[in-house]
């Protein structure tokens, strides 16, 4: 007889991550002298496939130069990667503390649309990580949410079944997704409400413990 394990599976950016620094798309604009309307667009536009580890970080910035009609060299290019990676690389203090928590009483893991280098230096600045039961970055595992390929690499990564993870991300059409896939979902919209919709202790930390980075 089969018993169902308790896996919680989190988004990265807006749950356990903050999302991208303020002023960060404006810098990077006007690094390489662009309307910041323009860059914003092409960014997001171009963003997918760079996400889901079809691009190299070289090949998506030169798309987001030519979709926003500009041109830039090597360094302002190199320049522009590094300022991007910078402005993902806050974390929730309190989330990390509850995410690490949580590995007493269940099985955790992340699933997090992130290009391969921002995985990397992500890894590099959060070891923390790599003590969770599997971190599955999209840059990495080629695939990004909402796809169900990204959601089905986790239940065999982890030898597991959709019904033994609860997903919890802030964008709803992600966890739509995972319902579909047979998980159950959490649409994340703060620390508190996770903890009661999960229904386990909060490791005595209460709202507004946590950090909001730098």
């Amino acid at each position: 007889m089969s018993v169902t394990r308790n896996i919680v599976l989190f988004d990265l950016f807006g749950v356990i991550a903050h999302h991208q620094r303020p002023g960060a798309m404006e810098k990077m604009a006007a690094r390489c002298h662009a309307p910041t309307d323009a860059f914003a667009a092409a960014y997001w536009a171009c963003r997918p496939p760079y996400d889901a580890g079809q691009q190299t970080a070289s090949e998506y910035w030169n798309s987001v130069l030519q979709a926003a009609s500009v041109h830039a060299d090597a360094d302002t290019i190199e320049a522009l990667r590094l300022t991007d990676i910078d402005s993902w690389s806050r974390v929730d203090d309190q989330m990390v503390s509850y995410v690490q928590s949580l590995r007493d009483i269940a099985e955790v893991a992340v699933l997090s649309n992130i290009p391969s280098d921002h995985a990397d230096a992500f890894l590099t600045a959060n070891p923390w990580l790599l003590q969770l039961g599997h971190v599955a970055f999209s840059g990495k595992i080629k695939v990004a949410k909402p796809a169900p390929a990204a959601f089905e690499h986790c239940v065999h990564a982890m030898q597991a079944t959709p019904a033994d993870f609860t997903f919890v991300d802030d964008r709803e059409e992600n966890v739509r997704a995972a319902v579909a896939a047979g998980m159950d979902g959490h649409l994340f919209t703060g620390y508190d409400t996770l903890a009661a919709a999960l229904d386990y202790p909060k490791a005595g930390l209460s709202a507004g413990t946590g950090a909001e980075g730098a």
